[in-house]
């Protein structure tokens, strides 16, 4: 996953989607905001094949969900995704030894 959002184009992708909800609160499926893959590339000035390799390539890292409607592709986040990335981050418990830890990231593999 952290592959994925290594590429700045891809991280802004992934910026774009995660904005789903305000600060502080937390989305559900039926609250994530979709977006067109147009939408998305708004303002970034990649040729159109770029931007599809871009969120194929979230799409592949477990990042993003997409679905075709007819001739538009909508993208999304789970918000799930968003609660695992933020898992790496938060310190570990007093509880935990760094053993436990480390057996819960190997068995995880991010992509």
């Amino acid at each position: 996953m952290f592959k994925a959002l290594g590429n700045p184009h891809r991280l802004l992708l992934f910026q774009r989607l995660s904005r789903c909800c305000q600060p502080g609160t937390r989305c559900d499926l039926e609250q994530a905001i979709s977006f067109s893959v147009g939408q998305l590339g708004e303002g970034m000035q990649i040729a159109p094949s770029t931007l599809s390799h871009h969120l194929k390539a979230l799409h592949y890292a477990g990042l993003i969900e997409m679905e075709r409607q007819g001739k538009r592709v909508n993208c999304w986040i789970d918000p799930g995704v968003l609660d695992k990335l933020s898992e790496f981050f938060i310190p570990q418990t007093e509880s935990e030894n760094s053993g436990e830890r480390d057996a819960r990231f190997n068995k995880q593999q991010c992509t």
